[in-house]
């Protein structure tokens, strides 16, 4: 049985990494994602978003070993920060 504190089914993994978003308009800009997990990730942007929006992103790898991790996420939730804003996304569908 999980702990109180934490009742995911995936846990997250905490990273800092550049990454390439592409909204519906097809408008390619650069996020940070902050932490990822088999069903969503934290991603930084600078600017804002509506829940229900869908947009590509690309996390290229680090290795030559791993392949770049590109996947279709839809915004949960999308929460002011300074600078920017931090948003909660789902993973629609992994397209690699």
């Amino acid at each position: 049985m999980k702990d109180y504190s934490e009742k995911r089914d995936f846990h997250r993994m905490r990273m800092n990494s550049e990454m390439e978003l592409t909204d519906s308009d097809s408008v390619t800009f650069a996020g940070v994602c902050r932490d990822l997990s088999g069903t969503g990730m934290r991603i930084f942007v600078e600017r804002e978003f509506a829940q229900g929006d869908e947009i590509h992103a690309h996390l290229p790898s680090g290795s030559d070993q791993c392949l770049p991790f590109d996947a279709l996420c839809r915004v949960l939730r999308c929460d002011p920060e300074p600078e920017g804003y931090l948003l909660g996304v789902e993973i629609v569908e992994i397209k690699r």
